[in-house]
């Protein structure tokens, strides 16, 4: 029987089709933790809604809101003259002594994504009889529905873009009017008082907040107004027909039928290179602003405004999978019994739309991408600083923005890569004496780019790997493809690649065999044991270095073959790639992660970076480099499916590029394994999906939801190889289904049907004219021209 919460709310949901509910997530009781919290957000107004029946809470974020402010880059001037002395104990082959020199390049840590505080409000109702929450994905709404005593109490939760402000619209009808009072806190350092526009807080990050991994360290958090970046909330009464009584830090609204709400948040933030207080906005003017321009707006023209804006880029992209009962259940148990084995290709189409809900609501924010959690953070020291994590984690982030087109929320990430690329190239300088510029395992809002560690106690194994700009510089290469937009290329995409090859090659150096490396190299978090048993970080040659490296170079000659603009360049590049030390097959039969053909420490690693060349690269191809695919094909087996939620969605994207729609499939549900919202622990392994659909590293970490939806369309199809491919990793649980609206390289647009596991039709549509090849199986079609394909079996 159909749980009755559900059904009360699929009833009283007015306007709420059938066709509609693929996009919704129901769940039939309030949220208890963090992890069963809905989350709202415009790109940089961000709210976890708990939906509490007699005490609600909304905790609240600002994408800018961080601990700290702008560094200097020349921090450990004294750094370079390491470097020669790494090399030399490195090529004598003494890795235990590289990687106790390493430790001399280090700097500071980064700073940390702070939370905003939180809004509560206290009702006057009773215990319920009925009960439902819901999460609208294509509206951006979350409802929240109670019946008690007689009385339907109603509750819309939105963060608007067009008006940089949260809503929230409170109701009842029935017996009973409402009774509110609401009120403010935070963890930082804050004041609640009332001000002429509304209930205001005000406060203060804090100047410095440690690493949660540095443990309880003495003066984890310190707080200093003279370097504190600012933040403001206000929240107003838009409208109501009850009873205002206003104090120092309450509002209570009493006899009320209908509440409308506004909340406005601001910072001090007003650049990476921008001091928050000496050059910071003015941000409870900010605040103010947003609230101000409203004038006398009403509630249904606000609420259109936004469904309006976000449905914009959420219906570009449609994936039906197949419905089936489960359907009709709270998301929590349908991934409890996904877990267990029963079929809801349904939650996996839900799951893939789940991720672009969240990219939309996350990344908005000029030069500022989502972090480690998106926006969404409750704690002043998160875990890792909730930063950007760019040997992996960052990136992964924006895997899916291009392929699931929602190719304008990939400029902030670009943006905070020019950023990064400005203090890149004074570490560069400073760190390693040479040109271009570099970044590191860890990044913030102010654009960090040294090696982290507080000059000389983090572990090298992360805190000196040097490929983070290499890395993200891709994205811009990948953008360009996706877009063809040449002047993007011209004026802001070429001069940052070119400076991060510019680094690669001065930072390269010959091995025995005349092959050029890198050294010192890490790969991301491994740790390898050498034939005489002997454990270490440090080496040179590093699988992943190189990769990394093959990608940008590959980029930027490509790139000069466009532009025509600088030959010389092109031709050093090429040069050095032609003698760049190869792949090499290990005795397994794997694609070796180290120079020689070492063990790793941890055979189940949860790092992959040495398969970057296969995703999200390109120098390995199923039908140009088959044997290193194949090599691929072994790693992947031997590390399993099995590790954090992100590592598990990153094996998602290879085993598609492998063409292997089981294997890929194997790690989708693996990846939605139901983990429980009041584990509140850190592990290396063991990754699931909580309740509300976040990723489980465990902990949160929002990479693997991104990560996952990435790797459903790469499933469905694929464009990196100079043609487009049609469903080149359909698994057999997936027979019937379509997908409309993916975006192939080129700026094309694709449609796809499929019947019994085979393609019944294709409509691939050019934005211009263009030579493009189509393939699905051993059939290929050709496009010339800039009008639509139509593909019909």
């Amino acid at each position: 029987m159909m749980n009755k919460n559900i059904l009360f709310f699929l009833l009283l949901a007015a306007g709420v089709a059938n066709a509609q509910q693929k996009d919704q997530m129901v769940f039939d009781k309030p949220a208890a933790y963090f992890e069963d919290a809905l989350p709202i957000g415009n790109g940089r107004i961000g709210g976890m809604v708990y939906g509490g029946v007699s005490k609600d809470r909304i905790s609240l974020n600002e994408a800018t809101l961080w601990a700290g402010y702008p560094v200097d880059p020349n921090m450990n001037p004294g750094a370079k003259q390491y470097l020669p002395l790494v090399r030399e104990a490195l090529f004598a082959g003494n890795y235990k002594k590289a990687d106790s020199l390493t430790k001399f390049i280090q700097g500071k840590f980064s700073a940390s994504y702070a939370p905003l505080g939180n809004l509560f409000m206290n009702f006057n109702i009773k215990e319920p009889s009925k009960y439902s929450r819901m999460l609208d994905l294509a509206r951006a709404v979350v409802t929240v529905l109670v019946e008690a005593d007689e009385t339907r109490y109603s509750r819309e939760y939105w963060v608007s873009h067009p008006d940089q402000l949260m809503f929230v619209k409170l109701s009842a009808k029935g017996k009973n009017k409402m009774d509110v009072v609401l009120t403010m806190n935070s963890l930082l350092r804050h004041k609640v008082e009332m001000s002429p526009a509304g209930l205001s807080m005000n406060g203060l990050a804090p100047s410095l907040a440690e690493p949660s991994y540095r443990g309880n360290m003495p003066n984890a958090v310190q707080y200093d107004s003279a370097n504190a970046m600012r933040f403001t909330s206000l929240i107003k009464v838009l409208s109501t027909n009850g009873h205002q009584t206003i104090s120092d830090s309450t509002i209570q609204v009493s006899d009320a039928n209908e509440i409308l709400l506004a909340i406005s948040l601001g910072t001090s933030f007003n650049g990476f290179d921008k001091h928050p207080v000496q050059q910071g906005r003015n941000e409870k003017r900010m605040a103010e602003a947003a609230l101000q321009k409203l004038g006398s707006a009403q509630y249904d023209i606000l609420l259109k405004k936004h469904v309006a804006d976000f449905s914009n880029y959420y219906n570009r992209v449609s994936l039906d999978l197949g419905s089936s009962a489960e359907q009709l259940l709270p998301v929590d148990q349908r991934l409890k019994n996904f877990s267990k084995g029963a079929r809801d290709n349904a939650l996996v189409a839900l799951y893939f739309q789940f991720g672009r809900y969240l990219m939309i609501s996350s990344s908005r924010t000029p030069g500022v991408p989502t972090n480690l959690q998106g926006i969404w953070n409750e704690q002043v020291r998160p875990p890792w600083s909730s930063n950007y994590t760019i040997n992996i984690n960052t990136e992964m982030n924006y895997w899916p923005v291009e392929t699931t087109n929602l190719s304008e929320f990939h400029q902030p990430m670009m943006g905070f890569i020019k950023n990064l690329s400005k203090t890149g190239a004074v570490t560069a300088k400073s760190f390693y004496g040479l040109d271009g510029w570099v970044a590191h395992h860890n990044s913030d809002i102010w654009g960090i780019s040294n090696p982290v560690g507080d000059f000389g106690k983090g572990d090298p194994v992360w805190a000196n790997w040097t490929m983070g700009g290499t890395w993200m510089t891709t994205h811009l290469w990948q953008h360009f493809l996706f877009s063809n937009d040449t002047a993007f290329l011209k004026k802001e995409a070429y001069p940052i690649m070119k400076g991060a090859a510019l680094f690669c090659l001065q930072f390269l150096v010959k091995d025995s065999k005349g092959n050029l490396v890198t050294a010192p190299s890490t790969s991301p978090e491994n740790v390898f044991i050498t034939d005489k048993g002997q454990k270490g970080a440090v080496l040179f040659g590093g699988t992943a270095d190189l990769a990394m490296i093959r990608e940008l170079f590959a980029n930027v000659i490509d790139a000069e073959h466009i532009l025509k603009q600088d030959p010389a360049f092109s031709i050093q590049l090429k040069q050095a790639l032609a003698q760049l030390h190869p792949y090499q097959v290990g005795k397994k039969g794997n694609l070796q992660e180290w120079y020689y053909d070492w063990a790793d420490n941890d055979p189940n690693h949860r790092h992959v970076s040495h398969l970057f060349g296969l995703y999200p690269g390109a120098s390995i191809t199923m039908s140009k480099q088959p044997a290193l695919a194949d090599a691929v094909k072994r790693s992947l087996e031997l590390r399993t499916n099995n590790g954090t939620g992100w590592s598990i969605a990153w094996k998602i994207n290879l085993w598609a590029r492998l063409h292997n729609g089981e294997r890929a499939y194997d790690a989708i549900k693996t990846i939605l394994t139901y983990y429980p919202a009041d584990r509140n622990e850190v592990k290396m392994a063991g990754g699931g999906t909580y309740p509300n659909l976040f990723d489980a590293h465990p902990p949160f970490q929002i990479d693997g939801n991104f990560g996952a939806t990435s790797g459903i369309a790469e499933m469905l199809m694929q464009s990196h190889d100079d043609e487009i491919l049609l469903l080149p990793a359909l698994p057999i649980e997936w027979p019937n289904g379509s997908v409309k609206g993916l975006k192939a390289r080129g700026n094309l647009t694709v449609d796809i049907v499929w019947e019994n596991g085979k393609l019944k039709s294709a409509n691939v549509r050019p934005s211009t004219a263009i030579n493009k090849q189509v393939r699905y199986g051993a059939k290929t079609w050709q496009i010339s021209s800039s009008k639509p394909l139509s593909i019909q079996f």
